[in-house]
């Protein structure tokens, strides 16, 4: 339970930094001649819109608490509820926004926001192709061998590994996978990079 919580933790301590260099307009762990692939696109929309209605609803909610004159304290905790939700979206956009997926001649880098990340060193990619799903199930998921980091229930690359890599999900559960899908908004970047690596190490 205390790991949980730490991590949990950390992840608000990860979002707030996030939030800074997205004001800054700034990238977190980009390496310089890295390839950079985004994810962030895709969900931008929906969550301008989760965005825009939690704003919305704050507003409406505490004026109509004020109407009927409840007591301040109720007022004021669901108020910081509600700016809480405010800021949880902020971070989701944030994180994602500057911890894009990277592709070094060392490795490939994997992220979702500031909650998942993996590390995969290139000697032990033997195969990438474009595989496009609509419908992968969590946000960050492992069945049968297979790591699945979605973006609004897509991906669209698949990347095989000659043997299991530990995989830590974003709650510290660990699993062994020699299969990744994930979601970059230009697949053909990541596709290229990765193709280009191992043209230099054929």
């Amino acid at each position: 339970m205390v790991r949980l919580v730490l991590r949990v933790v950390g992840f608000e301590l990860k979002g707030l930094a996030a939030i800074g260099l997205w004001i800054l307009r700034r990238r977190h762990g980009v390496p310089e001649g890295a390839a950079v692939a985004t994810y962030a696109r895709e969900q931008a929309f929906v969550l301008t819109l989760f965005a825009f209605a939690m704003a919305v609803e704050t507003v409406v909610i505490d004026l109509l608490l004020v109407g009927l004159d409840v007591p301040a304290w109720l007022r004021f905790g669901v108020l910081i509820a509600d700016l809480y939700g405010l800021l949880f979206v902020a971070v989701m956009a944030a994180g994602c926004a500057t911890r894009p997926h990277v592709v070094t001649r060392e490795e490939l880098h994997i992220r979702y926001g500031v909650y998942f990340e993996l590390r995969v060193p290139r000697e032990r990619i033997v195969a990438v192709r474009s595989s496009r799903s609509l419908n992968e199930d969590g946000m960050v998921s492992v069945k049968d061998g297979r790591l699945v980091v979605a973006v609004s229930s897509r991906t669209n690359v698949t990347v095989e590994l000659d043997g299991p890599v530990t995989v830590v999900r974003p709650l510290g559960r660990r699993a062994e996978v020699s299969s990744i899908r994930f979601f970059a908004d230009s697949p053909e970047v990541m596709l290229a990079a990765l193709r280009a690596e191992e043209a230099t190490h054929s």
